[in-house]
């Protein structure tokens, strides 16, 4: 478990967290018929740190380290096996894989969004301008959203998510889509959601946006929590790995 800090106001508190999938395999038997077997594959292992309010927190580790097993347990979508996840607000989680209506056009999917989000229809049309300008869609929003490429949905599902303030957010991967000025944008727009007060978990291969974002970084290997610290040093030993 992290050391307490005092002063500081807990956010997320993971204690001992384990997930184990069971899955099932078989293999056939000298007759043909296949026996069913269950491997049960241990994706977390005894986890346990503690977020704060104004941490932003960089999770790395190789593919299929247990990175997204951990963030989807934080918003309650994978069940734990074993321990506790405590949290201070409902997390959101931002991800490049959730879609939005294809069939829709992009100004079309912010209104939904932003009704999704809990926005009023005043609220939507005041941040309108702001969402499409910082999504870098330009014309574009007007077209159905099944002619966008995924990096312009990934833009603008980011701008829609990002236009409210988040107490505890997940973004999995999304600076990871459109060019060096919209990473920018969106690094920044993960300070300003830190600085007031927010929580913010970014899971991403680029050690240049943890580096550039996040004051924490977590590794997981295995299942495994294996550092916990400041950026340079923990980066530093997974690239040493």
């Amino acid at each position: 478990m992290t050391e307490p800090q005092p002063g500081r106001r807990p956010s997320v508190v993971v204690e001992h967290v384990s997930v184990d999938y069971h899955v099932k395999t078989g293999r056939k038997g000298p007759d043909g018929t296949r026996a069913p077997r269950t491997r049960v594959v241990n994706a977390l292992k005894d986890v346990s740190f503690v977020a704060y309010e104004n941490d932003s927190i960089g999770v790395i580790g190789t593919n299929g380290s247990g990175k997204s097993t951990l963030m989807r347990a934080i918003v309650g979508l994978t069940p734990v096996s074993a321990g506790a996840i405590h949290a201070s607000a409902n997390p959101s989680m931002l991800g490049v894989g959730a879609s939005l209506i294809k069939d829709l056009s992009g100004a079309q999917n912010i209104i939904l969004g932003g009704l999704a989000m809990g926005f009023t229809r005043e609220q939507i049309e005041a941040a309108y301008d702001d969402i499409v300008v910082f999504s870098g869609l330009g014309d574009f929003i007007e077209l159905p959203m099944r002619t966008y490429s995924s990096g312009m949905t990934a833009r603008l599902k980011f701008a829609i998510a990002t236009a409210r303030t988040h107490e505890i957010l997940i973004v999995d991967e999304a600076l990871a889509v459109g060019d060096k000025q919209f990473r920018e944008r969106s690094e920044a727009r993960i300070r300003d959601i830190r600085d007031q007060a927010g929580t913010i978990f970014l899971v991403s291969h680029s050690m240049t946006s943890i580096l550039d974002t996040c004051n924490r970084v977590l590794w997981i290997e295995k299942g495994e929590l294996l550092m916990d610290g400041e950026p340079g040093p923990v980066i530093e030993a997974y690239r040493e790995r």
